[in-house]
């Protein structure tokens, strides 16, 4: 395990993200050499693969590898994820300006369901590439909605939303939505089974971030129901028998 003192939550933050299922992370993330080199690789991979082509993006640009299994982004997600770490997925997400379509609210562990073996864990870290504002569509969450994730969808307008359904707006009371605005650099943590969603980007400035989410290694990673998916053990030790990259 890490040196305690190394680790980047304080105790009053990781009993507010067991709480209520997310939290601002409202210093700087990289060093800012690192950071402007994570920049340099979103504007070559966005160049390249275009704004639809940036899923599990770290399958095709291994540089990306040292930035997510770096001990500055470890150490901020082991206090709520624990010692024993592998990483999920990474997913350069970017809403052009004036056409960038809404993120219907949905939770994470819908589209995870029967691929791993909990959902309990499961940490996002959303790490702001651009400034992300209510204007461009930051992130919003519904606080202390992350002891489920598995409400009941509805079919939505795909020429206005990112997915094809979204929760029974019946099942969701907005006016207890937080939006994380975020400076470049700095991030939020949210839990796998949190209500989450983002308006729009109605402004005229591009909203980018970089999501990278890591699982507890005591969860089983099915290789029968992720076909063609990679994880890797980010840090100590697997638990569950789970089949990493080198």
């Amino acid at each position: 395990m890490s040196n305690a003192r190394t680790l980047r939550l304080s105790p009053a933050q990781v009993e507010s993200y067991n709480r209520e299922g997310y939290i601002v992370y409202d210093q700087p993330v990289l060093p800012q050499a690192t950071f402007d080199r994570l920049l340099e690789i979103f504007e070559e991979d966005l160049d390249q693969y275009g704004y639809d082509g940036l899923d599990v993006i770290h399958f095709r640009d291994k540089r990306l590898l040292d930035i997510v299994l770096s001990d500055e982004i470890l150490d901020l997600v082991e206090p709520v994820v624990g010692p024993d770490i592998g990483l999920w997925s990474t997913h350069f997400i970017a809403k052009p300006p004036k056409v960038g379509k809404a993120t219907p609210w949905h939770e994470d562990s819908t589209y995870w369901n029967g691929r791993v073996s909990t959902m309990a864990g499961i940490c996002t870290v959303w790490l702001a590439l651009d400034r992300a504002t209510k204007d461009n569509g930051c992130m919003a969450v519904i606080p202390g909605t992350h002891d489920n994730g598995f409400s009941q969808y509805i079919p939505v307008d795909t020429n206005q939303n990112i997915f094809p359904t979204e929760i029974d707006p019946t099942q969701i009371d907005e006016s207890k939505a937080v939006y994380l605005e975020l400076e470049p650099n700095r991030c939020s943590l949210h839990e796998g089974r949190i209500i989450h969603g983002a308006k729009p980007n109605t402004s005229d400035t591009r909203r980018a971030g970089y999501t990278i989410r890591f699982f507890p290694t005591t969860s089983k990673v099915f290789p029968e129901r992720n076909q063609g998916h990679k994880i890797w053990l980010a840090r100590g030790m697997d638990h569950a028998g789970n089949i990493y990259e080198n």
